[in-house]
């Protein structure tokens, strides 16, 4: 790795923050681009600044660790740090990049580094990156009910209207998250994501066969949901995939 990852450091304790920014300073490539003491904090540092990879307390007073991640329209790369129950790891033994047992042992942190995945430039286009459109480079934060995962973008295949909920397609999960579609389009790469009809918005990667259809077409996509487009939207879409 050799670009420099910026890192943010979010712990409401001084000296497991300081202890930790020691730690790092054996890897260089790691540069420790500020830090948080509660999670009002972190959200209002992210939305001035970048970081690749969140180092993340879980038990902080007011907003823990999974509530600050899911006031966050683009989340780095995250690895817990925490003393607590195994009952996160658990839940995000998949998602989260790994997890730190306090007090932190140099060779688990150093495991931990190894999995961080460069991340691709903010775009120019905008200047507050809590604004910038999600690529299928980013990674979300995806909570319903007791379940949460960390999504990357490209791995979604649709999104889908249900009542005042957005259901989203993943693997063979289907959480419901309180997001309007307009509101997830106008997150989304529009060379990635297509609004397919009202209520439907859908991953282009993910199509693998369009048939004709009474209205206009029909697309089936990798998680073999069937996707009706309207008549007008089946012509931007011819026009945006043809050559």
């Amino acid at each position: 790795m050799t670009e420099s990852t910026q890192a943010l450091i979010v712990d409401d304790s001084r000296l497991a923050r300081k202890e930790l920014r020691h730690l790092l300073q054996e890897h260089p490539h790691i540069t420790v681009a500020g830090e948080a003491e509660s999670g009002q904090q972190a959200i209002d540092w992210l939305a001035q600044n970048h970081a690749d990879v969140l180092f993340l307390d879980i038990q902080m007073p007011g907003m823990d660790g999974f509530e600050l991640l899911q006031q966050l329209d683009h989340i780095p790369q995250v690895i817990f740090v925490t003393a607590y129950d195994q009952y996160a790891i658990q839940a995000f033994e998949h998602n989260a990049l790994d997890y730190l047992q306090k007090p932190i042992e140099p060779q688990a942190l150093q495991r931990a580094i190894a999995r961080i995945q460069p991340q691709p430039a903010a775009t120019s286009s905008t200047t507050n990156h809590g604004d910038r459109l999600l690529t299928q480079g980013d990674q979300v934060f995806v909570k319903d009910g007791e379940q949460c995962w960390f999504v990357d973008v490209a791995d979604i295949r649709l999104f889908a209207v249900d009542g005042n909920y957005t259901t989203v397609h993943f693997a063979e999960h289907q959480p419901m998250i309180p997001k309007t579609l307009n509101h997830l389009a106008s997150r989304l790469d529009p060379g990635l994501f297509f609004r397919a009809n009202r209520n439907e918005l859908i991953n282009l990667k993910h199509i693998q066969s369009v048939e004709p259809w009474v209205q206009g077409i029909r697309i089936h996509l990798s998680g073999g949901e069937k996707i009706e487009v309207s008549r007008r939207q089946t012509q931007k879409f011819k026009e945006m995939m043809s050559l």
